[in-house]
């Protein structure tokens, strides 16, 4: 089945998530880009709130693919205790060497999702590549929140195409970038492990508002819970 995921930027969002039954809480500061980052106390507070009734990831913000700076952040975010920290894979950068490097924090029970841009021209032979680096999954995203979502930008037969290579690799895989409802048909026909919103869920659909519950719940509704051991 397909869950669903929330990205939240404080406690109060994240209370909202967690009591519509969200199946990820996503901590992301959208007013700092795509992956924003919040500071890593507040991601602290909002684990110890979630109190692991649903899974908690994180963002390290929107950093070159460097391998120190990139490896020192997820370290600060893996030690708030989420249970995902997700890395942008930006254009530009060592990709090569920082996943190597990386490589050795998967091996510590760090579980890494790697953020890969439809409006970047992804190049889905990475897939494999994160994979044999320890990741544990990998997502679709947008970097520029004003290009259109996601299935505007690729068409179904890519989707296809990801979805299908992440799950052959045996990747958590999920799909998001400016979501709308009117998205969550076609998407969950192709069974992603979870689809993202951030902007669906806000005041007038603007993603650096506050949540909105009733736009949260009619989100909620559109895709079928997922049970919980």
């Amino acid at each position: 089945m397909t869950g669903m995921l929330a990205s939240v930027r404080n406690s109060a969002e994240a209370r909202i998530a967690l009591e519509a039954g969200v199946d990820i809480v996503d901590i992301k500061a959208p007013e700092y880009g795509s992956l924003g980052a919040l500071p890593v106390e507040e991601v602290g507070r909002i684990v110890a709130a979630a109190g692991g009734t649903a899974p908690v990831s994180a963002t390290i913000g929107d950093l070159p693919l460097d391998p120190d700076p990139v490896c020192r952040a997820v370290l600060a975010m893996a030690a708030t205790g989420v249970d995902y920290v997700k890395i942008g894979m930006f254009r530009g950068g060592d990709w090569g060497s920082t996943l190597a490097t990386l490589s050795h924090l998967a091996g510590r029970d760090i579980r890494l999702v790697a953020v890969l841009f439809a409006d970047n021209l992804p190049d889905f032979e990475w897939i494999a590549r994160l994979k044999k680096s320890g990741f544990a999954g990998a997502m679709l995203d947008t970097q520029d929140k004003t290009s259109g979502p996601l299935t505007e930008i690729l068409d179904r037969p890519v989707l296809e195409r990801f979805v299908g290579e992440t799950r052959e690799q045996g990747l958590m895989c999920g799909l998001a970038g400016s979501l709308r409802s009117a998205d969550i048909p076609e998407l969950l026909a192709l069974q992603p492990d979870y689809l993202g919103f951030r902007g669906a869920l806000c005041q007038a659909s603007r993603r650096t508002a506050e949540i909105d519950p009733a736009a949260l719940a009619e989100v909620r509704g559109l895709i079928p819970r997922m049970s919980r051991t």
